[in-house]
């Protein structure tokens, strides 16, 4: 049983490869309106601040901040700090289990994580080569890598709560999977139960003291992130309705507002649908 498939399947994370080389003097990276960042330092040492307290990287460390949030580098002044960043939208939007799940700041050294190397040792000679299709292939390398970032985060039990620490728990994680790759389905909370193999009572109690809420909740608003997809590619409302388990659109409209604060027509508009 594949646990991401179905997450990723509906939120494609993406990068864009802006900058390669070695940083030699000061620089901040603004709050993009729905962008991340990963960073990947190679070689140097580099002064990060902007998100929590300031901390210095000495050995070579990858960085990740999955959200929007401005910070600032600070190379060392005598070798400075090689690196790789780019920006990166994880896909979905403000419902997406993983953009949600994720921590604000990641940072995993090399040799934590063995798994990960391999694709550092690809990206890193794109990097250097200078062929023809580097941005491409750099781009590429870089949304692997944070597929590989969220199976470390899960495995290493670096996320204490929310849905990405309950994928790593193995009777939660078939339950959401099932929603996962079945939204539409009438699920109730005797039948997630069920597919986790556990009561009724011990799964509703465990799913919500790890992944911070009911099962039905975390469905609902699964759903939306779905819905929001659907949306966005064209598709009528009825269609959106009758995919995410609704047996009208008035009823996927009134679930939409409560967990998005507006209707899906007005959702969309504000997004140049």
């Amino acid at each position: 049983m594949d646990h991401f498939e179905a997450l990723f399947r509906h939120g494609v994370p993406s990068a864009r490869t802006f900058f390669s080389g070695n940083l030699c003097e000061g620089v901040g990276f603004e709050n993009a309106d729905g962008l991340g960042y990963l960073h990947i330092l190679h070689g140097g040492r580099l002064l990060v601040s902007g998100n929590g307290p300031p901390f210095e990287l000495t050995r070579p460390s990858l960085l990740l901040l999955p959200r929007p949030t401005a910070h600032r580098f600070e190379p060392d002044a005598d070798v400075g700090a090689d690196l790789v960043c780019a920006t990166i939208r994880l896909g979905g939007e403000q419902t997406n289990p993983i953009a949600v799940g994720l921590p604000d700041l990641v940072v995993i050294p090399f040799d934590s994580s063995p798994t990960i190397a391999p694709t550092l040792e690809l990206l890193l000679g794109e990097a250097s080569a200078r062929n023809d299709g580097r941005q491409v292939a750099l781009d590429r390398l870089f949304e692997y890598l944070l597929v590989q970032i969220v199976r470390h985060v899960v495995g290493e039990g670096i996320v204490t709560g929310g849905v990405l620490a309950a994928l790593a728990d193995p009777s939660l994680a078939r339950a959401l999977t099932a929603m996962h790759e079945e939204p539409a389905r009438p699920w109730t909370l005797d039948d997630l139960a069920d597919v986790a193999g556990m009561s009724r009572t011990a799964f509703a109690r465990r799913f919500r003291a790890i992944a911070g809420s009911t099962p039905i909740d975390y469905l609902i608003r699964w759903r939306m992130t779905l819905a929001q997809g659907m949306l966005r590619e064209g598709k009528p409302v009825k269609a959106v309705a009758a995919a995410v388990g609704y047996d009208s659109p008035a009823a996927l409209t009134r679930s939409f507002a409560k967990v998005i604060g507006v209707s899906p027509r007005h959702w969309l508009a504000t997004r140049g649908g």
